[in-house]
């Protein structure tokens, strides 16, 4: 009869046992094989590490290259350059840059202040315009 259960249960009769509050086995060495383990889990990452280290110098070399053969700068460079001019021009100057100068602020243009009237007058036809113009 166990072997005809043996066959039925394709030999899981170990975890059945364990299963069903048997004694599970001890490995005397399973602590020393998970530190083992993770120990070559640890050493892996590393590895990962310093050659994703190299590859990116790798490409800031060629990136370089790039912005030397170009003229081009970094962009954190370039973002320093633009802060340092608009402190500059401010800092003894009473006009400020026109980047500087919130929209919305200061002086508008005539072109702007366009009344109701004219917006209007825009969507008719030439010989309207041409009668409420006069």
């Amino acid at each position: 009869m166990d072997f005809v259960m043996k066959q039925a249960l394709g030999g899981a009769t170990k975890d059945m046992g364990k299963m069903l509050g048997g004694e599970e086995e001890k490995d005397p060495d399973a602590a020393k094989k998970e530190e083992e383990r993770q120990e070559a889990l640890r050493q892996q990452e590393e590895e990962r590490k310093a050659k994703h280290a190299r590859m990116e110098a790798e490409r800031e070399k060629v990136r370089q290259t790039i912005r030397d053969k170009y003229g081009l700068k970094k962009k954190e460079e370039k973002e320093a350059e633009e802060k340092a001019a608009m402190e500059q021009a401010c800092e003894g100057s009473l006009t400020r840059p026109k980047k500087a100068i919130p929209r919305g602020c200061g002086d508008d243009d005539e072109e702007d202040e366009e009344s109701i009237l004219d917006t209007v007058l825009k969507f008719l036809p030439g010989p309207l315009q041409d009668m409420f113009k006069k």
